[in-house]
């Protein structure tokens, strides 16, 4: 079936709705049932869940992770109405905080009871009370503070971490924020293997992998002493940044770079990675461990303890971190090597 025209209006909506949109507004645009009904029919159109469809279905178009997480939060709003409210995950994609996992199912709540269920893997969970929300795209949504309480506690440890990490590094919210959100969390089921995490987010970190790899270094006792180590040549300059660094004496670091996929499919990214990563090692301070998402989790931590063992460079014992993950969690994994964790 060939392409379907759209008002200029109707097209910004759908852009705007990560290709999705409800029956309502197709019949605002001048859409009938009927015309949805048969591009449907034809695999022009897929139809997500009752009175929403998606105009850009994913047949011969590989969508990025964070598409994948914008579209599922819009299903989750566009099911449920007007009325319904983005909260927990699906508020935190909307703010567009990262380390989301991507199978995580839509969360929406409704300001008023409501005899409307859970339905087609779209969640409705009760509505918070003194719960305070903002405008995004014309929807309400939590605020970040309420969506990270909300959240945090049901999220498996590293993408705790990752989320946390990511509100302060894009200046979402600010350490007096997170406290509030901590505080807001208490009491809630699963948050007491969270407490940690809350005390151990760190903005410095630029993405969720160096998240996962942080946490992966903390569990077996090797945090690290710095995140984003200045790194300067003869002159004083800083020319690069590593990821993690510790100390090894006599002036010398261990460096332990976090690489994302979207590094190796984007040639200038490539070629940006490599100066960089040479100029550390050509700094002559720096001994360089580099890891990817392949690596997590269980492999960033104990290569880095490895080295630093055999440097004598290992930090004082410690007691483990309270709600480390034990061996029945260490069973997740990136959704891929791709950088959209």
């Amino acid at each position: 079936m060939p392409a379907m025209a759209f008002s200029p209006e109707l097209d910004r909506l759908v852009a705007a709705q990560a290709g999705l949109v409800s029956i309502d507004q197709l019949l605002a645009a001048g859409v009938s049932s009927r015309v949805a009904r048969r591009r449907v029919d034809s695999g022009a159109w897929a139809r997500v869940t009752r009175g929403v469809y998606d105009l850009w279905p994913p047949a011969g178009q590989r969508w990025g992770w964070d598409h994948r997480r914008r579209r599922s939060a819009w299903a989750g709003l566009l099911a449920f109405g007007p009325e319904a409210i983005a909260v927990g995950t699906t508020a935190l994609v909307l703010h567009g905080v990262q380390g989301i996992p991507v199978g995580v199912a839509p969360e929406v709540a409704l300001p008023r009871a409501s005899d409307r269920t859970t339905r087609d893997g779209i969640r409705l969970r009760q509505f918070d009370d003194g719960m305070t929300t903002v405008q995004i795209g014309g929807r309400a949504v939590a605020t970040v503070e309420r969506a990270l309480a909300q959240a945090v506690p049901e999220l498996p440890r590293a993408h705790a971490l990752a989320v946390l990490d990511s509100a302060l590094h894009r200046r979402s919210t600010d350490p007096d924020g997170l406290a509030r959100a901590h505080d807001l969390a208490r009491g809630r089921r699963g948050v007491a293997a969270t407490h940690a995490l809350w005390g151990m987010a760190d903005g410095r970190a630029e993405s969720p992998l160096e998240s996962f790899g942080r946490l992966d270094c903390v569990d077996v006792g090797v945090p690290p002493d710095v995140l984003q180590l200045p790194v300067l040549d003869a002159d004083g300059r800083v020319v690069a940044r590593g990821d993690m660094g510790w100390r090894l004496g006599g002036g010398r670091w261990l460096v332990a770079e976090m690489d994302g996929a979207d590094v190796h499919s984007d040639p200038q990214a490539v070629y940006a990675d490599r100066t960089r990563q040479n100029r550390l090692a050509a700094s002559g301070t720096i001994e360089l461990l580099r890891f990817t998402s392949r690596d997590v989790p269980g492999g960033v931590g104990p290569a880095v303890r490895t080295f630093l063992g055999h440097r004598g460079a290992l930090p004082a014992a410690r007691p483990p971190e309270h709600g480390r993950s034990d061996r029945r969690e260490r069973g997740w994994r990136p959704e891929s090597a791709d950088s959209g964790l």
